[in-house]
């Protein structure tokens, strides 16, 4: 039952976040419209409806043919031009900046309506067409349904105008860095608010006696489902700790959960089916994986075939900010589910792993370039002087600054630039 239950919640996950998603739910509303407005279209309401607007009503088979099979071909001629700009888009994205970008544009909700509409008006335009030989010679027949697939005709014009200039934004570098900044900005203030809304202030907890349990795949963990637990299990006042954080890669065997407490070797399988590890990450629901993408662009942007020095400092700038926000956010966090007697304690990403995938890239790359360096350099003093973040943490930074140092004492030969960086740590 529990192994259908996370099968379900994988599907759902899944189908939710499919590209075909949004146009397939589209699609059958606009089927569904057609097959009304072909049982409607005898009522006396839309006689009467008819009757006031003649000049909109097409009484005429053979027109109203010409005019579906016109606005069929057009559409369709939009459709595969639209289709064919989001390839050229995400080709060029792939190649000039990263490509973990390609999720983000892909998924872009706006362009899934627009290309769900689409579809939608081709279907109900075919099923219109079809009735035609239906009805015969009934010239009134479905003249308030043509009516309506020219509205929705002109309609589509205006959202291939609106796709155009939406696509032209959507690739511009400096607006993939805000939109992900601003995206993984949201996510990790929102996930230290649950951190403050969740945490409990509990004891110290004696480390011994604790039952390791390892991984039976290898993956990207996301995270531990309480609601697959078994209900007696619940009952029982163990204490878990998650070894791993949020998007952490662990291979088949690795610790992942410290029990505490009463465990059988029959409840081994049941808390390992409540781990979620996927063969992916998921950068869109995660701040830390919003970093990493920033990251990516700034690395591709120094690189000899883009040498692109603007759109990585662009991206620096950004990470400075989103790393003084995840530092605030406290190492470990104690948190009591509801109606349990079971104690979750969550580990988020160390600071030293933020520094080893997030700056050192930025780092090895940057430490000939005096201009990104100092502005790689100005970020990690930015987070170093940011008053909230953890005391732990201080440390890491400025172990950070100083092999930032290390590298451009060796790597820039002129005095100058190398004194102007290094004033900024004075």
């Amino acid at each position: 039952m529990k192994v259908a239950l996370k099968f379900l919640k994988k599907l759902k996950s899944t189908i939710f976040n499919s590209i075909a998603f949004y146009p397939v739910l589209i699609s059958i509303a606009f089927f569904l419209l057609a097959i009304l407005l072909l049982f409607v279209e005898n009522l006396e309401v839309v006689h009467t409806f008819k009757k006031k607007i003649p000049f909109l009503i097409v009484q005429d088979l053979e027109t109203a043919r010409t005019i579906l099979s016109t606005l069929f071909g057009g559409i369709l001629s939009l459709t595969v031009f639209s289709f064919t700009m989001v390839m050229v888009v995400l080709n060029q994205a792939s190649t000039n900046f990263s490509p973990r970008l390609l999720p983000g544009l892909i998924s872009n909700k706006k362009h899934q309506v627009i290309l769900g509409f689409y579809i939608g008006t081709l279907l109900y335009s075919i099923i219109v067409l079809m009735s035609l030989g239906a009805y015969g010679s009934d010239k009134n027949a479905v003249g308030f349904s043509v009516m309506i697939s020219a509205v929705l005709g002109a309609f589509c014009v205006g959202l291939f105008v609106y796709f155009i200039h939406s696509i032209s934004q959507a690739i511009q570098i400096h607006n993939i860095i805000n939109r992900i900044f601003y995206k993984s900005s949201e996510l990790i203030l929102g996930e230290k608010k649950q951190q403050e809304g969740t945490e409990i202030a509990y004891p110290e907890i004696s480390r011994d006696s604790w039952k390791i349990i390892r991984s039976n795949k290898t993956g990207y963990f996301r995270s531990f489902d309480v609601s697959l637990l078994e209900n007696a299990f619940k009952k029982r006042g163990n204490v878990i700790e998650i070894i791993p954080y949020a998007d952490q890669h662990i291979w088949k065997d690795d610790p992942v959960l410290k029990v505490k407490g009463q465990l059988c070797e029959d409840e081994i399988k049941p808390l390992q089916l409540c781990l979620y590890i996927l063969s992916n990450r998921h950068e869109d629901d995660s701040g830390v994986g919003g970093m990493i993408k920033l990251t990516e662009v700034a690395v591709k942007a120094l690189s000899p075939g883009v040498n692109d020095p603007g759109t990585a400092i662009n991206a620096i700038s950004k990470l400075g900010q989103l790393l003084s926000q995840v530092l605030m956010i406290k190492p470990r966090t104690f948190e009591k589910i509801p109606k349990c007697e079971i104690l979750i304690i969550h580990n988020k990403i160390p600071a030293k792993e933020l520094m080893r995938i997030v700056i050192q890239p930025i780092r090895e790359y940057s430490k000939t370039d005096s201009s990104v360096a100092y502005e790689l350099m100005s970020a990690l003093i930015y987070v170093w002087n940011t008053k909230q973040i953890c005391t732990d943490y201080v440390t890491v930074i400025s172990d950070e600054i100083k092999a930032l140092q290390t590298d451009l004492k060796v790597n820039i030969s002129n005095n100058k630039d190398l004194k102007r960086i290094l004033d900024l740590v004075e």
